[in-house]
């Protein structure tokens, strides 16, 4: 009995030491901007006792440079790439694995289609954050267009010519001038990457500038009229009072991704970086952040938590047989091109 009684506190003693540890603990997460609700990491501040601390980029590429130049250490305990730059990254050893993913209290809300994704099978390095679409989004009171093609954002008409903004990043952009010509995403055909090329540099007579941020406030201001755009960005500029922004679903498609929260190599803060995964997992917290961002989620049970006006988003809603075409990791033949039609593009 005594032995028992001994045992009994001192599993209490390390429980409470435990707690103890997270309540002094610090997270320091890497996102891109505009994607971090506040109310979702004061929720997680007050109940672990973990501080966090935000910082943001504005690509893919941005992130994997600054994982890529960090070394053993970058600073930061989390951050959130889309699925093939998670490729990328274990391939090139840059993410710690996270030990007992599918073990989180709240990997059982996970939806079955989205665990053990493509790009990370064994669920061994990421977690879900959110998801959805690439593509264009216009001023419909200033535009006579629909939208219902590719070519309107490639080859602006002349009323719109001048007004016209694109991401600052090859990534999606590359992307959605393959859909524009039916190629195939990834080519290792120099006439295709010719041909994107071509594209690119006719429609940039046009644009006013290349820019990943500050995309809804261009649009507000009436400066750009036709800007490349996510779905539920798009939609947080209707709620912010641009109620004429509409999101383009073009025939040809559009370019679809997955977010996920990953664990940089040389990360510091391993436990409270697990905490904040399995937290953001569960139904009422994902909700947050989905009508915070405006995007789809992988917890189907956050729909229970999710605002009306989320419910009712008119931008992130797919029609009826428009394909969505994810991106994927280039090998280094078609990475290479990709990076010399961007590299021309932009002299």
């Amino acid at each position: 009995m005594k032995d028992k009684a001994i045992k009994f506190l001192v599993f209490i003693s390390f429980l409470l030491f435990s707690i103890t540890a997270l309540a002094d603990g610090k997270l320091n997460l890497y996102n891109w901007a505009d994607y971090t609700p506040e109310d979702l990491v004061n929720k997680f501040e007050a109940e672990t006792g973990i501080q966090v601390t935000v910082d943001t980029y504005d690509s893919n590429e941005t992130l994997l440079a600054k994982l890529q130049a960090g070394g053993s250490s970058t600073g930061y305990d989390l951050a959130v790439p889309s699925q093939h730059f998670v490729e990328i990254m274990i391939k090139e050893g840059l993410l710690e694995k996270v030990s007992g993913i599918q073990d989180m209290s709240n990997y059982k809300y996970v939806a079955e289609q989205f665990q053990g994704p493509s790009f990370d099978p064994t669920q061994e390095y990421s977690t879900p954050w959110q998801m959805g679409s690439a593509s264009w989004a216009y001023r419909a009171d200033s535009y006579s267009g629909n939208g219902s093609s590719m070519m309107e954002f490639f080859k602006p008409s002349d009323e719109v010519c001048g007004k016209v903004a694109v991401f600052k990043s090859p990534e999606e952009v590359v992307n959605m001038a393959h859909l524009a010509l039916g190629s195939n995403f990834c080519s290792e055909d120099p006439n295709e990457m010719t041909a994107v090329l071509d594209l690119l540099l006719e429609q940039k007579k046009c644009v006013a500038v290349y820019s990943s941020e500050g995309i809804n406030e261009r649009l507000m201001s009436g400066e750009i009229i036709m800007h490349a755009h996510w779905d539920g960005y798009s939609q947080v500029g209707v709620w912010e009072g641009v109620d004429d922004l509409t999101y383009a679903y073009p025939k040809e498609g559009v370019v679809g991704w997955f977010d996920s929260l990953v664990m940089p190599k040389g990360a510091k803060n391993v436990d409270e970086a697990k905490a904040f995964m399995n937290f953001v997992m569960h139904p009422e917290n994902m909700a947050i952040l989905s009508n915070f961002a405006a995007y789809a989620n992988a917890i189907p049970e956050s729909v229970n938590y999710l605002s009306e006006d989320m419910k009712n988003a008119k931008n992130i809603q797919v029609p009826d047989g428009i394909p969505v075409k994810f991106g994927q990791a280039c090998n280094e033949k078609s990475q290479g091109l990709v990076d010399k039609v961007w590299t021309k593009l932009m002299q």
